[in-house]
């Protein structure tokens, strides 16, 4: 007789999904906590070579003949991603604009995961887009309080944001449109225009940020429809742009204006540091990334416009997601709210954070990590061998070695990589390599950051 077929694995979705879900998600905290104790710091030692030398002994056949189970499967797996992971939770993790995302964050997101909705159309997720909806309604009037209409999308983050900004204003313009961004605006500004088959964007000449009077001057020079890019929070440095100024030059001279405030963004969130962005609320569309200065998992990206009209070019009619007479019926049209078809809905883990926290509890993450980036620096500048670039504007703190080489700061941030006891950035301004510290940890000690300048201290070579 032949053999009996093995059960099927069960799936996470309906009413007998969390019974299986459950002892599989102790399988995988056991593996998270087990990968971070054998790891035992912010990333792997070793260095590329024995990362994945590591990784590929773990995985092993990668599409074996006969499975091992699942949770045998499971708990190897997610172990050898952990311990080979480099992990924002840990305070010496501290290079980019990558947090570790809140724990009530990450479980809605299960919920997600688990449910598995797409946002293409009402009958494939009716609650998710109701409440997308209502999310991205409240964040766009947050974003543009005085606008009439403001309406706002969930994206994947700053790139897809910029993108869309760039071709909705493609997309108004009587004529080819022209981009003038500053020589600190985000990579994908550049790369969205050569996706969209815009002119290269006018860099102006500036010290890192839009300066207004050469804004001004290429403004008066440059005939036709132009989309001036601004920056709240540069990728680098952290410096914001000066929006209000910008802003009266874009009125002044009839040019739309788009504010890629992906890593600034989150300070409307605070009272206290919200004035940093003066002036957003006259962009006609912003960028925002909560996976950034709002601790969401990846990704959690918005793109807020001041009138929901500028959202029409997104429009699109496939007959098997939004047929005409369906929508006429009054069945949601999801298909305008974004460039992607199937689309996961992000905005479950904003809106639980959101509800779980309050104003007041996202407010003092936002000012709880600022905190942190001006005692470093002023740690920094009390150390007698380190220097600081400037004292910070958001939470990014350029430092170096006192006399040393680019070379050397190089070498210092590859060191402690390869040892697998630090996580430091790099960026360069006025000519010279910095190392870049990004304080994005509402946990991190006044400790934490003093061990950050003595692993520093102690790899730079005397």
């Amino acid at each position: 007789m032949p053999a009996t077929p093995p059960p099927l694995p069960p799936l996470a979705g309906g009413p007998t999904g969390a019974d299986a879900l459950r002892p599989l998600l102790e399988t995988v905290l056991d593996a998270l906590r087990g990968g971070a104790a054998d790891r035992g710091g912010p990333l792997p030692a070793g260095g590329p070579d024995a990362v994945g030398d590591a990784l590929r002994r773990a995985v092993g056949e990668v599409l074996p003949r006969h499975g091992a189970g699942a949770a045998e499967a499971l708990h190897r797996l997610v172990h050898a991603v952990a311990r080979g992971s480099a992990d924002p939770a840990d305070p010496a993790c501290a290079a980019h604009l990558h947090t570790s995302p809140l724990a009530l964050a990450t479980a809605a997101d299960l919920a997600v995961s688990a449910l598995n909705p797409s946002l293409d159309s009402w009958d494939q997720a009716p609650a998710a887009s109701a409440l997308e909806a209502a999310v991205t309604t409240a964040l766009a009037a947050e974003i543009h309080p005085g606008a009439p209409a403001p309406d706002a999308v969930i994206t994947s983050g700053g790139t897809e944001s910029n993108h869309l900004a760039l071709l909705l204003a493609r997309e108004r313009a009587p004529g080819p449109l022209r981009v003038l961004c500053s020589p600190a605006a985000h990579h994908s500004v550049r790369r969205a225009a050569w996706l969209l088959g815009l002119p290269a964007p006018v860099t102006l000449p500036g010290d890192g940020g839009l300066d207004p009077a050469a804004l001004d001057t290429a403004l008066g020079d440059l005939p036709g429809p132009r989309l001036v890019v601004a920056t709240a929070g540069t990728t680098d440095t952290g410096r914001i742009d000066p929006l209000r100024a910008i802003a009266d030059l874009c009125a002044r001279h009839r040019a739309e204006l788009h504010i890629d405030a992906a890593y600034g963004g989150g300070l409307i969130l605070s009272e206290r540091h919200r004035p940093l962005l003066d002036g957003l609320d006259r962009a006609d569309s912003v960028t925002l990334d909560l996976h950034k200065l709002g601790w969401q998992p990846v990704a959690a990206g918005v793109l807020a416009v001041a009138d929901r009209d500028r959202l029409a070019p997104l429009g699109l009619t496939a007959d098997y997601l939004n047929a005409e007479d369906d929508t006429d019926a009054g069945l949601p049209d999801l298909l305008g709210r974004s460039l992607r078809t199937t689309r996961r809905p992000d905005v479950l883990k904003i809106a639980v954070t959101f509800a779980a926290l309050g104003r007041d509890g996202l407010a003092q993450l936002v000012d709880t990590v600022m905190d942190s980036a001006r005692h470093f620096a002023r740690l920094v500048a009390a150390h007698p061998r380190m220097e600081l670039w400037e004292h910070p504007t958001l939470t990014t703190v350029l430092f170096r070695p006192t006399h040393a080489e680019d070379e050397q700061i190089a070498a210092i941030r590859r060191t402690l990589l390869t040892e697998g006891r630090c996580v430091l950035g790099r960026a360069r301004a006025d000519g010279r390599l910095w190392l870049k510290a990004t304080l994005l940890n509402p946990h991190t000690t006044p400790d934490d950051l003093a061990r950050l300048i003595d692993l520093v201290e102690g790899s730079t070579p005397t």
